[in-house]
């Protein structure tokens, strides 16, 4: 492949700055509801989500094993719990639960969005995904966090903290299955973990 060409296929895909998100959000490119407080979230590459209140605890006390074939396995095997604003849930050492943010996040069909854990809390041992850290363009939705406490000390998590940040990437080209668009797109338009 021609080094021009190569050049610029990188150019074209980019990590949007602090200027690129304000401008998709203005341009509702990006749209995250309720608007977030860009001169508290907003990093200079990134944009701060808040805990959400929502939770999914697993009961692992009730059941023996878990079999990944069963296509509905996380909903037999959890327990929702709502947490009210001014509340906390504590994470205890290699506790797993999954969470949701405050914000419903929509997406073009030319970006993906990219969960990044906060430093603040990965150095108390606190991870904000396992694996599912990539918002394929056109997601519709919350976003869901799997927060474990990889740390010997629990730590107290209330709704309405900064729990994670989200990086925006530019495709190459506006992609042909937006996840809307998806027969199988299971967690469209979630509200809950």
């Amino acid at each position: 492949m021609d080094s021009k060409v190569v050049l610029c296929y990188y150019l074209l895909q980019m990590v949007l700055s602090d200027r690129d998100i304000k401008k998709a959000l203005h341009e509702k490119r990006i749209i995250i509801d309720p608007k977030p407080n860009l001169e508290e979230q907003l990093g200079s590459c990134s944009i701060d989500l808040r805990l959400g209140n929502i939770f999914k605890i697993f009961e692992h006390s009730k059941f023996p094993f878990v079999d990944v074939r069963e296509s509905e396995a996380a909903l037999l095997i959890t327990k929702e719990v709502r947490v009210d604003d001014g509340d906390s849930i504590i994470l205890k050492p290699q506790d797993f639960v999954l969470a949701v943010t405050k914000e419903h996040l929509s997406l073009p069909d030319d970006l993906l969005a990219r969960l990044e854990g906060k430093s603040s809390l990965g150095r108390l041992g606190i991870v904000v995904h396992s694996t599912a850290s990539i918002f394929d363009p056109g997601w519709r939705g919350v976003v869901v966090l799997e927060l474990g406490n990889l740390g010997k000390i629990p730590v107290k998590l209330r709704p309405g903290m900064k729990i994670c940040a989200l990086t925006f990437e530019t495709l190459s080209s506006k992609a042909e299955t937006p996840y809307y668009k998806k027969k199988k797109a299971k967690y469209l338009n979630q509200r809950t973990p």
